[in-house]
């Protein structure tokens, strides 16, 4: 093996490794390590591989139930969703490529969260995604930027999916000053599969061959996992070669040749060599199994010349899996990928020894032993204190501004960037490829696809409020977990586990730190009331520019199952003469609401009430009455309250109404009280409607009909309003171009 390193502090803080991460590597080696060990341990160790800030919260997270098949830990969570099939799916971040390079970085992303699906046996069949950015609406440097981000980002998610030929169908987007200098990019990816026949990332089997398969090895991705571990800075433009580029064309044919693999019998295990390319999927493989592996990488297919040891164990070039087969069956796999003109190679094989060996032309360049680079990984129990700002802002209320009218309020709202429709985003994504998209993009809510195999429907939404999340980060946290679940049901789905993406600032920051502890305390505390366990997900830290970190953003993707395709109901108006209810109490809560940030101009308050048992209730009655066929529509009323969620259905659906609630302040048209919904109701059915209530707070509220949108003391012209909420997005965005 290589000679011990000279200048070992310059070597250590080029790899984010501290002194005693160095003092700990010896201690395991027994010996001093080379530079392929210390990239080696660089990478595992890094905070996307070790969660070593995050490990000590997540523990305790609710994750079993008897529908659950694998939890976290795999490379995607599988739920059961009967008729012997499974939903595979897990939500990921690509923030920090995506800020740097925003095509490639969100192209990446997505093409990562696919392969993290397809390689436990499944089908993608439908993207999701959660995008963040800076104030878009100024004339400003930085506006312009951010809407240069947009542009980037969203062509890079469109180009990648639209080309893998799988939907995206839905997501949310949304716009706030404290990501003005680091946008979250969270994508999210649901596959199909039979329930039996999942496949795992193992290494099992002595001697049985190890199989690098899909497209060449280059340079690209250097350092990308430790580059997840810092701060951004001015300098971090300088970062582009940490970002990947995709090809999306080569990973269309993996997932192919991948798929048609799976149906002989020769696969072991199999990997997706993501962060940290081919040393977590190695390292991630072997841990699992307990075993050893002996790797040539001199044998590793390469796109570029002089490629080194180094370069082969750190690249996170794109569309790469390992596997693990049965012996004897080498040629039978190389032939599969020959076919679908991907290189397959065998690079090794499982050993009893515990220990990687790694060899370069017949010379061992580097040996390390397993279980420590996964067990022993630093883990962190950082200093946490409560941010002093939480006691300036909980007790400001929208009393302390100057009174807005409620038609003034009401017309800057539904210009929000918030509110308005992102057609301008989602008709660049294909929603309709594979044929069973039920419920896209913009049409509110929950998006939904059917399962042909057991003629059911799955249901998705992503959410978080951050706002919620600023002025109460464990509540806020609750509050996504339940909005998300909320969605699902909306549609008349029972919303069965979540993902989450918990995108937060600078660990090294107590502050931060607290408020992502009091997050996972949150989270834990919705989904057991829920009953919606965590099969998988990710954590993003570092999410700071300038010593400046991101709102806590814990975005919470939710999935359930409809029981008949037929029966997924809508969230926009249906049908003139229809009656509207609204399920739930209304008071006068505007906490971290869109009304304060929009109309007041802060972010401050205390969080609208949770209440778990009211909230099951209304999810149980709109999935109860949706099975009955009595229900023609639902819709939460969440951020803008029922005014705002009513603009919407009624942009939407291109049908008028008329509303007319019972409030304590005129102003509690937008208030954000949880656990509601607006609920229609064809006229013969209100009768067997308002007998399922089972004590729920309930009331009709108007009719659906008319030129206008009229709600109490507001008004607007259906032309003005869908002029409002169909082309803002666009003028805003286009305004460089």
């Amino acid at each position: 093996m290589s000679q011990p390193l000279e200048n070992i502090e310059k070597v250590l803080a080029s790899h984010k490794l501290s002194g005693d991460d160095y003092t700990h590597i010896k201690k395991i080696l027994g010996r001093e390590p080379n530079l392929v060990e210390i990239g080696i341990f660089s990478a595992m160790w890094s905070e996307h591989c070790s969660y070593k800030s995050s490990k000590v919260h997540l523990n305790g997270f609710p994750t079993k139930a008897p529908w659950v098949i694998q939890g976290p830990g795999e490379n995607a969570g599988v739920i059961d969703i009967g008729g012997g099939y499974a939903a595979v799916f897990k939500m990921e971040s690509h923030n920090h490529p995506s800020f740097i390079e925003p095509y490639q970085g969100a192209a990446t992303g997505v093409g990562g969260i696919m392969r993290d699906v397809f390689t436990m046996g499944a089908r993608p069949i439908a993207n999701l995604n959660a995008l963040r950015f800076g104030n878009v609406l100024n004339d400003d440097k930085t506006s312009s930027h951010q809407r240069y981000l947009v542009r980037g980002v969203v062509s890079g998610i469109g180009g990648y999916g639209n080309c893998m030929g799988v939907p995206t169908i839905g997501g949310e987007t949304s716009f706030d000053e404290c990501y003005n200098g680091n946008i979250l990019v969270n994508a999210f990816t649901l596959g199909l599969a039979k329930s039996d026949e999942i496949f795992y990332g193992r290494a099992d089997g002595i001697g049985n061959p190890v199989i690098y398969v899909g497209a060449k090895t280059g340079r690209d991705g250097l350092g990308g996992a430790v580059m997840s571990s810092d701060s951004f800075t001015e300098e971090s433009k300088s970062l582009r070669p940490t970002v990947q580029v995709g090809d999306p064309f080569t990973e269309k044919l993996l997932l192919e040749a991948c798929l048609e693999l799976f149906k002989t019998e020769h696969v072991v295990g199999i990997q997706d060599m993501g962060a940290a390319g081919l040393t977590s999927s190695a390292f991630e493989m072997a841990g699992r199994s307990g075993s050893g592996m002996i790797m040539h990488l001199d044998k590793v297919p390469a796109r570029e010349e002089n490629m080194t040891p180094y370069d082969f164990m750190l690249s996170e070039s794109q569309e790469r899996m390992l596997l693990c087969a049965k012996k004897g069956s080498e040629a039978e796999i190389i032939k599969i990928f020959e076919k679908w003109d991907l290189d397959a190679a065998v690079i090794g094989e499982v050993t009893a020894t515990g220990n990687m060996e790694l060899f370069w032309h017949g010379e061992k360049c580097a040996e390390v032993p397993v279980n420590p680079v996964s067990e022993e990984a630093p883990v962190l129990n950082r200093p946490m204190s409560r941010p002093a700002y939480l006691d300036t802002i909980a007790d400001v209320t929208i009393n302390d501004f100057a009174k807005v009218s409620n038609q003034e309020a009401f017309e800057k709202l539904t210009k929000s960037m918030e509110v308005v429709d992102k057609s301008w985003i989602y008709t660049q994504y294909d929603s309709m490829v594979q044929t069973n998209t039920i419920k896209k993009g913009g049409m509110l809510d929950a998006s939904v696809i059917r399962v042909k195999e057991n003629k059911k429907a799955l249901a998705m939404s992503a959410d978080c409020n951050v706002r919620y999340c600023y002025i109460d980060p464990k509540g806020g946290a609750a509050a996504a977990v339940i909005e998300s679940g909320r969605n699902v049901a909306m549609s008349g789905a029972r919303p069965l586990a979540i993902t989450d993406c918990l995108n937060y600032g600078n660990p090294e920051n107590p502050e931060v730190m607290w408020q992502f502890g009091q997050g996972c305390l949150g989270i834990k505390e919705a989904c057991l009331a829920l009953t919606t366990p965590v099969i998988g997900g990710n954590v993003s830290l570092y999410n700071e520019t300038n010593g400046i970190s991101v709102f806590p953003t814990p975005s919470i993707a939710t999935v359930g199952v409809n029981d008949d395709e037929n029966r997924v109901l809508m969230s926009s108006f249906q049908g003139e003469g229809n009656t509207l209810y609204l399920v739930g109490e209304n008071k006068s809560e505007f906490g971290g609401s869109l009304y304060m940030k929009e109309i007041c101009g802060t972010v401050a308050g205390k969080l609208p009430e949770i209440n778990y048992v009211n909230e099951l209730a209304l999810w149980e009655l709109v999935i109860e009455a949706n099975k009955k066929d009595l229900l023609a529509c639902a819709k939460d009323a969440s951020s803008g309250g029922v005014a705002i969620a009513l603009a919407k259905m009624s942009a939407v659906s291109g049908l008028g109404c008329e509303v007319k609630m019972s409030v304590a302040d005129e102003r509690d048209i937008f208030a954000e009280s949880m656990s509601r919904a607006i609920i229609e109701v064809k006229p013969e059915n209100c009768a067997a409607f308002e007998a399922m209530l089972n004590g729920l707070a309930c009331a009709k509220v108007g009719t659906i009909g008319g030129e206008s949108i009229r709600v109490n003391d507001v008004s607007m012209s259906m032309h003005e309003l869908q002029d409002n909420y169909f082309n803002t997005f666009k003028r805003v965005i286009e305004r460089d171009l």
